[in-house]
């Protein structure tokens, strides 16, 4: 068994839904806890810079009021996803403000930052860190993270390229602290899958996109429904750094998904390289939406996936 810090030991379902850039927003993020498993979304989505302290408001105080009300079923801890690369220019006053509201969970995403993580240690929060190999995950525990997100290939978003296979035996070979698996993962089944591999958690991030909580539009999560691994390019043109995308968003855009030129990676830009910008315009998903058939609720996806996870369990006992 991995070493869980308390704030991660419990889960009703063991699942992280990720921060998802634009989309997270309060009501996402307090659905997700209040059904039991870690809702987040990233400081940055609070625009201007002073909403994020609103947002934390809100969030702390309806968790609270929830506990209060189902002692017997308490809400999941929640994160709030950091940016630590130099582009952001907020990460200093965002950090502060999640000292305000003792964030209990802090997931620190391009770069691992020890300043950033005794930070969020010293309110007694946790850290984890998505890495895309083992060289950066040795990195992150280096420098002070609690815990580790491997995002293998098929993740939404800033993905890896190696097999969740490969990701999680390498990391797994020396670190026994928390560890959630991402890629291509939108089942209860492959919640279950990641466990079996050696993960901690599952981190599932498109299957989230169609929710009605979620701050997408409406093409968005009907794309999320109608479209399957089949429609997902891969590609650094729209921020410097490798990701999944949809294709249908590409074509909307005016270019040829199956066609697209390579960006410098040392000029990266998370603003857009093109005249279209991600995420705004070029939709984030990952290889795993062909599960999603329909948009609902977050607490109907997650009771859905719940289902799922034990059904699994229940074929692998036979």
């Amino acid at each position: 068994m991995s070493r869980l810090p308390a704030a991660l030991q419990n889960l009703r379902l063991p699942l992280i839904g990720s921060p998802l850039f634009i989309i997270s927003n309060p009501q996402l993020v307090i659905a997700q806890c209040k059904a039991g498993i870690v809702g987040s979304m990233p400081a940055l989505n609070a625009r201007p810079a002073a909403q994020l302290d609103d947002w934390l408001a809100e969030i702390t105080e309806t968790l609270a009021a929830w506990n209060a009300a189902h002692p017997e079923q308490p809400a999941a801890p929640f994160a709030i996803n950091q940016i630590v690369h130099k582009s952001n220019d907020r990460l200093e006053q965002d950090m502060q403000v999640c000292a305000k509201y003792k964030v209990p969970l802090v997931i620190t995403s391009l770069g691992a930052r020890e300043d950033v993580n005794q930070g969020v240690h010293s309110w007694g929060g946790v850290v984890l860190h998505d890495v895309i190999n083992n060289r950066f995950a040795h990195k992150a525990i280096e420098k002070g993270a609690d815990g580790l997100i491997a995002v293998a290939a098929g993740a939404g978003g800033h993905a890896g390229s190696k097999s969740p296979f490969a990701l999680v035996q390498e990391i797994r070979q020396w670190f026994d602290g928390p560890l959630a698996l991402s890629g291509a993962i939108a089942s209860g089944g492959a919640i279950l899958a990641a466990q079996a591999m050696g993960a901690d958690f599952a981190y599932m991030g498109s299957a989230f996109i169609a929710t009605h909580e979620a701050r997408a539009s409406q093409a968005y999560k009907q794309a999320i429904v109608e479209c399957n691994s089949d429609d997902i390019v891969y590609t650094n043109l729209f921020t410097g750094v490798h990701g999944n995308y949809l294709a249908p968003s590409i074509r909307a855009a005016g270019l040829d998904p199956e066609h697209l030129p390579e960006a410098d990676p040392s000029k990266m830009n998370f603003g857009g390289n093109t005249a279209a910008k991600a995420w705004k315009d070029i939709w984030g998903c990952g290889q795993g939406i062909g599960a999603i058939d329909k948009i609902q609720s977050a607490a109907e996806l997650i009771a859905q996936l719940q289902a799922e996870y034990q059904a699994a369990r229940q074929r692998l006992l036979g």
